[in-house]
């Protein structure tokens, strides 16, 4: 029985179907099917409705909205109003007062021209109108739906202009409402539409609010600068960062146009990219534009690649298709790749030649007088008292560790090989008389601006964090970056890359200009380290429109540098040849030398990141990319212990299994050269941070107040909450 059933569902498929039969649908499911195209979001019927108001004249347009859009969408403005005849057809599809001809669509200057906006809302809202043109005694309201009037306009108190309420939007369209239930960020988009509107028709005053609200969210008075109405809505942060364009062209054979606008610097820092974009006074979108200039900005300025930008371009309308989008989002240009490659140049002409560092700010912290730092709650800091030496110590009191004293440090429980290259090192003692010739050394910073940027570090010392760098005992590393210190009776763990970092930053303003210098044997052309930096951080190697843009941005620091040269020397003792090579770097700290895999980094950062403008913040930015140059980062080569191991394991070809003897082990190859010299940079560093970088704290160190809480110094262990678990033992 089974296979018949199945003969018979077999025969009755391969018999052939009748095609099915075209019906032309109802006039309301057309609208509707449009209404849903045009109007996509609440944001999408704010944009039609001021446009309309813009179309109509207005100097003042009004928003009002509720639940983001979906109850209420209510627009004022003071335009030149509907004229009574017209309110008939006002809402119907494809009436409009801005065209009669196709010919009249390719010299079009308003923003709206289908006449489909209205009837779209109609078709998924209620929509009422209020209106009263110049010379009439009162105005006439009239509700819409699916197109038409609900009922005559009937006579209504009025102010000079129109006003629209939507109401309930996609009451009809149950899916589009419940995917638009998030009301915040509706009312997001619209003051987002608001403010690029704003900024754009300054001569325009804009004001949004919610629905029962006393106060306006959004409320802009119109101004004749540009560059005030962005301050105005975007803030100061963002204003004072901008830096003004423009660029025009008028060969028929290539291109016509007019572009101006603003773009910002280095200094502007945010999450993603904000482009507003007016197009013959037109909102829209230009993808190409768009990527055009971000690339321009992920080259030029990598620590600032997400921009702000406003742009305005006026073409001939002729040049212009705008009848490319249902919601006018998108318009389309002629020429357009000859305009962009304009824009782009102009854009990448300003940046380079803006000249604008990436400020340097510091956290500033109150230092607490409690000298607590971070979790540690319990510490006490003071210092003990001279003679205390002679009162006998509480059991849980005594510390154990000797700095003196070689079998109180870590390295000592640990079996290592003798480290060769490192035996005939400087002893301890050699070292500390070196670093002991700068504890008083002389105060020449003669600059104000150096006697400030000091003042400040000691402004913002941290009492108790001064006293634990001052008396610590170092007791050895815990993994790469932390150290394990002992400061009385706690441990603590360091970042030493902070400590050193900060400790570097600190000794190049005190010894601004009286360097000692590092000759390097081999002087090292700026345009290759440049490049070399440039190409590391490069997002998209494979990319090769990249590669002349790394090849000017190469050129013109190196250019700036050489130019800088003197004062590079005089202030900091770096040493630039005519030739633009680097030759000579600082001393910072006696007995260490940085590590010149990070020159191409420091390099890049002396050219992109200085306001040579500016002393203060010049010097500061110096100082500040020395202090990191220096800083004691761990070694390039991973370290040669646990597992870091497997990096210098030499890859063995495949072979046959069956080769191989049971009873035979294989033993893993080295790359020994590789190897001997990774262990000997991660020695030497370790060496420094015993033997330079602590004794050097301890001496010149001036912790900030932020170290208490960034997690630069943090207490593991206490000997006498130690000391009372045990004894619970």
């Amino acid at each position: 029985m089974e296979f018949e059933t199945h003969c018979d569902t077999e025969a009755e498929a391969v018999v052939p179907k009748e095609p099915p039969k075209i019906y032309r649908l109802e006039e309301s499911v057309v609208n509707r099917i449009a209404a849903g195209e045009v109007i996509q979001r609440p944001v999408s019927a704010v944009k039609e409705l001021v446009e309309n108001s813009l179309d109509a004249h207005s100097s003042s347009i009004n928003v009002v909205v509720k639940d983001g859009g979906l109850k209420l969408i209510q627009v004022s403005d003071d335009g030149h109003g509907i004229r009574y005849d017209d309110l008939a057809i006002l809402c119907e599809r494809h009436t409009t007062s801005k065209l009669s001809t196709f010919e009249d669509l390719q010299s079009i200057k308003s923003m709206g021209f289908r006449g489909e906006a209205l009837a779209s809302m109609t078709y998924v809202a209620h929509v009422t109108v209020s209106t009263i043109t110049k010379g009439q005694l009162h105005g006439y309201r009239v509700s819409y739906r699916d197109g038409v009037m609900e009922h005559e306009p009937k006579p209504c108190a009025a102010v000079k202009g129109t006003q629209i309420m939507v109401e309930n939007l996609f009451y009809n369209m149950t899916a589009r409402r419940k995917t638009l239930q998030n009301s915040a960020n509706d009312f997001s988009n619209i003051e987002d539409l608001l403010k690029r509107f704003s900024i754009h028709h300054t001569n325009v005053n804009f004001s949004l609010r919610k629905h029962g609200a006393s106060g306006a969210d959004l409320h802009t008075v119109g101004t004749s600068s540009r560059l005030d109405a962005i301050r105005s809505v975007y803030g100061v942060s963002v204003a004072r960062t901008l830096i003004k364009i423009e660029t025009s062209d008028n060969n028929p054979s290539s291109s016509v146009f007019k572009m101006n606008g603003f773009i910002s610097d280095s200094n502007y820092v945010a999450k993603k990219i904000t482009m507003v974009l007016f197009i013959n006074d037109r909102l829209v979108e230009c993808t190409a534009l768009k990527r055009a200039i971000e690339i321009v900005y992920a080259a030029t300025l990598p620590k600032a690649s997400k921009p702000f930008i406003y742009m305005s371009i006026i073409l001939p309308p002729e040049h212009v298709d705008v009848n490319v989008h249902p919601t006018k989002r998108e318009v389309s240009l002629l020429n357009q790749e000859v305009i962009i490659a304009k824009i782009q140049s102009v854009v990448e002409s300003k940046l380079r030649n803006s000249n604008e560092a990436q400020t340097f700010q510091e956290q500033v912290v109150e230092p607490s007088p409690s000298g607590n730092i971070g979790i540690i709650k319990d510490s006490s800091f003071s210092s003990s008292p001279s003679g205390s030496k002679s009162q006998k110590v509480p059991v849980h009191k005594m510390v154990r560790t000797d700095s003196l004293d070689p079998a109180g440090r870590l390295h000592h429980y640990l079996q290592a090989k003798p480290r060769g290259p490192l035996e005939n090192n400087p002893s301890l003692t050699a070292v500390r008389s070196s670093v002991r010739q700068r504890r008083n050394q002389k105060e020449t910073a003669d600059l104000t601006s150096i006697q400030e940027l000091i003042n400040e570090i000691d402004c913002n010392c941290h009492s108790g964090l001064l006293d634990v760098v001052r008396h610590c005992s170092y007791i050895g590393m815990a993994d790469d970056v932390l150290a394990l210190l002992q400061h009385d009776t706690h441990l603590y763990v360091a970042n030493v890359v902070n400590l050193s970092k900060e400790l570097m930053y600190q000794q190049v303003l005190r010894r601004f200009a009286h360097f000692n210098a590092i000759q390097l044997s081999d002087p090292a052309p700026l345009s290759e380290l440049i490049m070399l930096a440039l190409k590391e951080e490069d997002l998209d190697p494979e990319c090769n429109e990249n590669d002349d843009l790394i090849e000017k941005i190469t050129e013109m620091n190196t250019e700036l540098l050489k130019q800088k040269a003197e004062l590079l020397e005089e202030y900091f003792g770096i040493h630039v040849d005519v030739h633009g090579n680097l030759s000579r770097i600082p001393v910072i700290l006696d007995q260490y030398t940085p590590d010149m895999d990070r020159v191409p980094e420091f390099v890049l950062c002396l050219g992109n990141d200085v306001d040579w403008e500016d002393e203060k913040r010049c010097f500061q930015v110096i100082s500040a990319a020395l202090g990191n140059f220096y800083a004691m980062h761990p070694p390039m080569l991973p370290n040669p212990s646990g597992d870091g191991l497997q990096y210098y394991k030499k890859r063995k070809p495949i072979r046959n299994p069956e080769d191989i003897e049971d009873d035979v082990t294989i033993e893993d190859e080295m790359e020994h050269e590789l190897l001997s010299e990774a262990e000997t940079a991660w020695a030497q560093r370790e060496w420094s941070i015993q033997h330079v970088l602590i004794p050097s704290m301890r001496l010149f160190f001036k912790p900030p107040a932020s170290m208490a809480t960034n997690g630069t110094f943090v207490q593991v262990a206490s000997l006498e909450k130690l000391y009372k678990i045990f004894e619970r033992c």
